[in-house]
């Protein structure tokens, strides 16, 4: 059975407010944009799978990246916890959130980013977009960017936010994320 089947479908519109170290912002999701990354990213928000996660890669221009969790039991659950890919309906223009995934099919499972810029040569590679920042852009623009892309994804799964506040004590989190009213 694919992972997709155990997510409940999320409301047609729904938004999140994102509490940050740097400040808040606010995104509104489409499910008919992506309906199955719709899905995965509020099982994720209402299960409080985002909170006190650090925002592991900032590239100025393009994007600003999290999905793994500090704990690393949890994401050793979602790992594997792949869902199919959705058709690009939208473009991955200023502000809007989109799944990471691999070059493989149906690779997404945790980790989102923000386009900092208009990236629609991603539009092309299968990354579909499933909201936008609708409040607190600004804030979105002033997460730390000092340690780039830096932060090893492999460390962080084994060691998770241990590792990160030792050998990147100034990045920006999540202190929580939920569904807005």
């Amino acid at each position: 059975m694919a992972e997709e089947d155990t997510d409940e479908q999320a409301p047609e519109q729904f938004s999140v407010l994102f509490e940050t170290s740097a400040g808040n912002f606010k995104v509104a999701v489409t499910r008919a944009w992506a309906p199955h990354g719709a899905d995965r990213f509020h099982a994720l928000v209402t299960s409080g799978y985002y909170n006190e996660q650090r925002f592991f890669r900032v590239v100025p221009g393009f994007v600003v990246q999290w999905g793994m969790s500090g704990d690393p039991a949890l994401t050793s659950q979602w790992r594997s916890a792949g869902i199919s890919d959705d058709p690009v309906a939208e473009s991955n223009t200023r502000g809007r959130i989109t799944f990471a995934a691999t070059s493989l099919p149906n690779s997404r499972t945790t980790q989102v980013f923000i386009n900092f810029g208009d990236n629609v040569k991603l539009d092309g590679m299968g990354f579909a977009p499933f909201g936008e920042v609708v409040e607190g852009m600004e804030i979105v623009d002033v997460i730390n960017a000092e340690y780039g892309e830096n932060p090893d994804q492999g460390e962080i799964g084994e060691r998770g936010n241990d590792y990160l506040i030792e050998t990147f004590p100034d990045l920006d989190y999540i202190v929580t994320a939920n569904i807005a009213e």
